[in-house]
């Protein structure tokens, strides 16, 4: 077995607590087998619809010699540098599995128009895109999609040589491409969008970047009959037992990369577990940490370390962690039945996301009915402060009104980031991550907005309401217009981020906006700024 789970303190405690039930129960044969009653009577209807991911490899491997001809034929007219429009399960794992074999793939997942305007506007004559979208319908896809092919129609390119789409069978996009004359890929429709890294969504993308598929999927046979046998050993039961088995439950999950040649996981597995647990009032949310962050040496009883090492066998978990080892696609898999475990043990659905369509419908009212901007409640140097009354009343500054924030903050709650800017121009802004983190003493996620709409952004509105939400805008210097839309991409991520903090709000949860009118400069303002504290 390549895969190894290692378990300490509270996390064995959690093991022992379930395991002998979860393997008396026959739980892991039977999730193999598709077995669609595993959580209840209520999520049935849904499950029975979502379990093509325990086969996702098999049934993938056919595509495979499809992409690798494809990467062959683009390659031999020069072109070679891919970008994979795409949002939640359609960017996440595409973009971690390129980025452990380091394989230079361009990942739009943003509306943010500085950010599309790099992608759009750089080495068009080398440049093939990835349209993906599971439903076929997603807002920020399709104005990429329709960015991409005014610009190579205006560089005299036909974007049918250069555009691929990936998304279900019977979607509005399959249609309307196949239609123009569009190559298009075909996904499982019965694998749901944070489960499908081998599927098309996952393949496609990373393969025509060129990753080595055949080796990438080779490992996934062998773990596959180690996660579907009834064994105490099974390690996709003990890392299930151990992430939701504790009481009372540790609601966070500390993702720390320490050794492991993997890179990215945790932007990729908070998704898969944020999204899939994050309702009913429950949930386990992912926190992204690196070996020095402030949560690792702090007191936080509901936080569970997990570290991803080279060798959980000879590196076994100390304290009340978990350390867990394996190649990229074996812990995919592993993880994936890892989260079918924890929702079981939680008493939830893994498989629907009742709250992500809630912030959606909140920036498609606001596009719709295009109201006046809210004037903010002061300004200090080129960061514009909203937010509540409780939050700005009396406040004179960022520092203030952060602190007002925080002093807002549960006991048992958490602080997100929300970055609503260009991810890849404004990479620094991240480093407040940790200024807060010491301030706050308790777990803080950092997420790209509006990327994590579709994945963390469900554990917001569905999972426990104790969260406290430091949001982060910028004005850009750059008009870029969607073609045959009445609003730019500058318009279209302002109200993504008023909609999200309006549900936030309704749902009784503070939020402190700051808009940043010079990017830049308001990076390196708040950077210093939180340096004080």
């Amino acid at each position: 077995m390549s895969i190894k789970v290692s378990t300490s303190g509270a996390a064995t405690e959690a093991v022992q607590r379930h395991l002998e039930a979860l393997v008396d129960s026959k739980f892991a044969s039977r999730l193999f087998a598709k077995d669609h009653t595993l959580w209840g009577a209520a999520a049935e209807d849904e499950s029975s619809k979502r379990l093509g991911w325990v086969e996702a490899a098999e049934v993938s491997a056919p595509l495979v010699p499809e992409i690798v001809q494809l990467r062959e034929e683009l390659n031999s007219k020069g072109v070679d540098r891919i970008v994979l429009c795409g949002m939640g399960g359609s960017s996440l794992a595409p973009e971690v599995m390129t980025r452990t074999a380091g394989i230079p793939l361009v990942v739009l997942d943003s509306t943010d128009p500085e950010q599309l305007a790099a992608s759009v506007d750089t080495d068009l004559e080398r440049t093939a895109v990835v349209v993906s979208s599971k439903s076929g319908s997603t807002l920020e896809t399709d104005s990429q999609r329709r960015a991409f092919v005014t610009a190579f129609t205006s560089a005299g390119i036909d974007p049918t040589e250069r555009i691929f789409i990936v998304t279900d069978p019977g979607s509005p996009l399959e249609a309307a491409s196949k239609e123009a004359g569009y190559r298009v890929f075909l996904a499982d429709p019965s694998v749901g969008g944070r489960f499908s890294a081998m599927t098309a969504f996952g393949l496609v993308p990373a393969g025509l970047a060129g990753l080595d598929l055949d080796a990438f999927l080779a490992p996934v046979t062998t773990v596959k009959d180690d996660l579907e046998t009834d064994s105490p050993q099974n390690p996709g039961l003990v890392l299930g037992a151990a992430l939701a088995g504790a009481e009372p439950v540790k609601t966070y999950i500390g993702v720390v990369e320490q050794g492991t040649d993997i890179v990215g996981f945790g932007d990729w597995a908070e998704q898969l577990i944020a999204e899939s647990t994050g309702k009913e009032g429950k949930g386990l949310l992912p926190v992204v940490l690196h070996q020095g962050a402030p949560e690792v040496g702090l007191p936080i009883p509901d936080l569970q370390v997990v570290r991803l090492v080279a060798d959980a066998a000879s590196e076994p978990a100390l304290g009340d962690e978990i350390n867990v080892s394996g190649s990229l696609a074996e812990q995919m898999l592993l993880w994936e039945v890892a989260v079918a475990v924890a929702g079981q043990l939680l008493g939830i659905n893994p498989f629907d996301q009742p709250d992500v369509e809630s912030a959606k419908a909140a920036a498609r009212a606001l596009l719709d009915a295009t109201p006046a901007p809210v004037d903010p409640a002061f300004s200090e140097g080129v960061i514009e402060v909203r937010g509540s009354a409780d939050l700005t009343d009396g406040q004179t500054t960022v520092l203030g009104s952060i602190e007002a924030l925080l002093a807002q903050l549960p006991e048992c709650g958490y602080v997100a980031i929300q970055a609503y800017a260009d991810r890849l121009g404004l990479a620094d802004l991240a480093q407040i991550r940790d200024a807060v983190a010491h301030r706050a003493r308790r777990p803080v996620t950092f997420g790209w907005g509006p990327r994590f709409l579709h994945s963390t952004g469900q554990f917001h509105k569905g999972g426990p309401r104790v969260g406290v939400f430091l949001q982060i805008t910028t004005d850009s210097a750059t008009q870029f217009a969607i073609p045959d839309r009445p609003f730019s991409f500058g318009e279209l991520i302002h109200a993504q981020a008023a909609g999200d903090a309006s549900v936030l709000e309704d749902h009784g949860m503070p939020v402190l906006r700051l808009n940043l009118t010079d990017a830049r400069g308001g990076v390196q303002q708040l950077l210093g700024l939180l340096g004080d504290i």
